[in-house]
């Protein structure tokens, strides 16, 4: 099977039916977060999408911009299948793995061992391959005995690593990833960007949202500018991320694209 999301004039809408905060709403809405309308039936709804329209193939890498609220994570929804257009349509082949929330799936009053497989399972993998992928994801986790514990005895720092190790460890066709890793230390961060360029390798298409424009720049090779729920630019990565947030991080973005090529042509 061919590998593919299409999306055309995909809109996501989400109502609002408390009447008597809709002026409070309105303020901040128009500030962040999509724009709001009336729909056939006079009921004020938040446009999260509009006129979204989207065709990658495999192979393709795309990196999302915009500010908190712009629409990006809805989109990865609409991508992943948890929310259907309100209009339009989204068409999505392929063995989707959507990486949101890295606690999501894990149950805190089981180990850690346990929760590898259960992490596994909401991720489409099976329980016999998370079992074989065990004692890689253990090493590379470093929780050690801590495995053995329930996972409500860990830190934040300790869950985002043991779901790291269960991410990383997939071979998804449609990978979706909404960058949340920030509360592990600096090695293991580094550690952890490694193991998830070695995913995106795997992967046959890749939808990743993210606040760090050089990390964006390690993986896509694409960019497209979400504001307000539509889509405001669309191009390489270079070129988006300067009209989003200026000369200077476009800047950043070359040297890490400058950086890469020169690392690919000495091997």
């Amino acid at each position: 099977m061919t590998v593919s999301i299409q999306t055309h004039d995909a809109c996501v809408d989400f109502p609002i039916f408390d009447a008597k905060s809709r002026s409070i709403k309105k303020a901040v809405m128009g500030k962040a977060g999509g724009r709001l309308a009336s729909n056939d039936h006079k009921v004020v709804v938040v446009e999260a999408l509009k006129n979204i329209n989207l065709q990658l193939e495999e192979g393709d890498r795309i990196g999302l911009v915009g500010h908190n609220g712009a629409g990006k994570s809805t989109l990865l929804r609409v991508l992943a299948g948890i929310y259907e257009p309100t209009r339009g349509a989204a068409q999505v082949r392929g063995r989707v793995a959507p990486v949101f929330d890295l606690g999501v799936g894990m149950d805190p009053e089981i180990s850690g061992y346990e929760n590898i497989v259960i992490r596994g399972l909401f991720l489409g993998q099976t329980r016999k391959s998370m079992q074989r992928k065990m004692d890689e994801i253990a090493e590379f986790t470093e929780l050690g005995d801590y495995l053995s514990m329930p996972l409500r005895t860990y830190s934040t720092g300790m869950r985002i690593r043991l779901a790291l190790g269960v991410v990383t460890s997939i071979d998804p066709e449609i990978l979706l990833l909404d960058e949340g890793i920030g509360a592990v230390d600096a090695d293991f961060l580094r550690k952890a960007r490694i193991r998830l360029q070695e995913l995106v390798a795997r992967s046959g298409i890749l939808v990743f949202a993210s606040h760090s424009n050089e990390f964006l720049a390690q993986l896509c090779d694409r960019a497209m500018w979400i504001d307000h729920g539509s889509i405001k630019q669309e191009g390489g990565i270079e070129e988006v991320v300067t009209a989003y947030e200026g000369d200077e991080a476009g800047a950043r973005v070359r040297r890490v694209l400058d950086k890469m090529a020169e690392e690919k042509s000495g091997e």
